[in-house]
């Protein structure tokens, strides 16, 4: 492979979350990926102000112009891409501090852009397509995404969601999203079809999902086997996208099967559900305990009622030999296949999921099947080389088309 064709230098481009999730994780396990292969992998790394109140702190109006444009973020994009002779550029979230700023800086050096679409932020504010309990996509497809700033939906804030509203407005009717950037990267097909309908080009649009290195096992300790798995796992933040309320509902018909590791605001139901039997509290556990907990129960349980995107837990869970009853809605319709790698559940519906618990009780042999599949589902689809040979794959096409002028560019970086 010769020229062009040879990707070598990628710059890495990321904002950071103030409270760290798996949308930071998987950026730092794509990197690692990256490097082990060969590839040099330079980083550009913002971090977002702390929001005070109704607005952002300590300076709401700079910040809030920042978010549409931000002159600083592009020039140390720009003189990232200068002092590292970067190929690719590949940007993971922009937003706040970062700006889509950075990706005009590259198309000014001359350097196609990826971008990986963690979320639903070009095409909702709040970049949840929730609201009010339920799934909402008032603002997808819409050059101005108006209702989130009558809902308030970013943070619960009318000048926060004019903010986010604004940036988005201003670089749709600049192009941004259609000129500057090569390629996009879904983590599943319905994720990808919802931000097509939003307005991304559809011919820019691939599926990449997450994926999970280094392999968990499916199991350290010789103590735990298949044969003696027990009770239902459920690991998150403890918040209403998350279905808490459905999973103690469906624990309150199914008492003594769950068990729950996480905090988060709706934790005092949990307390409540735990004086009143119906789960056991396992508080915050770090990743180890997790995996640990994994090991030992007949599945996993994901009850959201927003539409996840990839959950990292999903493939820990898999990686594991552990089914996923989760709910029948979005990404998780699409990643769990129904009776072969878990149960779908309806969302919402505690009726329908405590079902599915007693029936998974009840069948652990079914189960056991299902955890295999699982597994041999991670290991064909969700490991590192297969993640690492599409990314490289996109990578090169894309540089051997700016290279024959296929993709716009400029002279380097002056």
């Amino acid at each position: 492979m010769n020229g062009p064709e040879i990707v070598q230098r990628v710059l890495q481009v990321h904002t950071r979350y103030r409270q760290a999730g798996g949308e930071d994780e998987v950026v730092a396990a794509e990197r690692r990926l990256l490097e082990e292969a060969g590839l040099s992998v330079a980083r550009v790394l913002f971090d977002n102000p702390k929001p005070g109140g109704n607005r952002f702190s300590p300076a709401p109006l700079s910040q809030g112009i920042a978010a549409v444009w931000s002159r600083g973020a592009a020039r140390r994009v720009r003189d990232a891409i200068k002092a590292n002779r970067s190929q690719i550029v590949h940007v993971h979230n922009t937003f706040l501090t970062a700006s889509p700023s950075v990706y005009s800086a590259a198309a000014a050096c001359g350097v196609p852009v990826v971008q990986t679409l963690h979320n639903y932020r070009l095409v909702c504010p709040a970049a949840t397509v929730y609201r009010d309990g339920h799934p909402c996509t008032d603002c997808v497809g819409r050059a101005v995404p108006w209702p989130a700033v009558v809902h308030a939906c970013y943070r619960g804030s009318r000048a926060q969601s004019a903010v986010v509203a604004t940036t988005l407005a201003v670089h749709r009717a600049r192009g941004t999203y259609t000129r500057r950037i090569a390629a996009y990267f879904a983590l599943t097909r319905f994720q990808r079809d919802l931000l097509v309908r939003g307005g991304l080009p559809a011919d820019r649009v691939e599926v990449l999902p997450n994926f999970l290195e280094p392999d968990p096992g499916v199991t350290r300790d010789p103590g735990i086997t298949r044969d003696r798995r027990e009770g239902f796992l459920f690991a998150g933040r403890l918040s209403e996208e998350k279905g808490v309320a459905t999973l103690l509902g469906a624990a309150a018909l199914a008492p003594g099967l769950v068990r729950v590791a996480g905090q988060g605001p709706l934790s005092p139901l949990v307390v409540a559900a735990v004086a009143a039997g119906d789960v056991e509290a396992l508080g915050q556990l770090d990743k180890n305990a997790v995996l640990d907990q994994l090991r030992r129960a007949t599945a996993m349980v994901l009850p959201s009622v927003w539409y996840e995107g990839f959950p990292v837990s999903v493939l820990e869970a898999f990686a594991t030999s552990t089914p996923v009853i989760a709910s029948r809605t979005g990404s998780l319709a699409e990643v769990i296949e129904d009776g072969v790698t878990g149960l779908l559940a309806n969302p919402g519906d505690a009726q329908d999921l405590a079902d599915r618990l007693r029936w998974a009780e009840d069948h652990p042999r079914e189960m056991r099947k299902m955890g295999s599949s699982a597994r041999h589902t991670y290991e064909t689809t969700y490991r590192g080389p297969a993640h690492l040979a599409a990314l490289l794959d996109t990578y090169r096409r894309l540089a051997a088309a700016a290279a024959r002028g296929r993709i716009p560019s400029a002279p380097p970086c002056a």
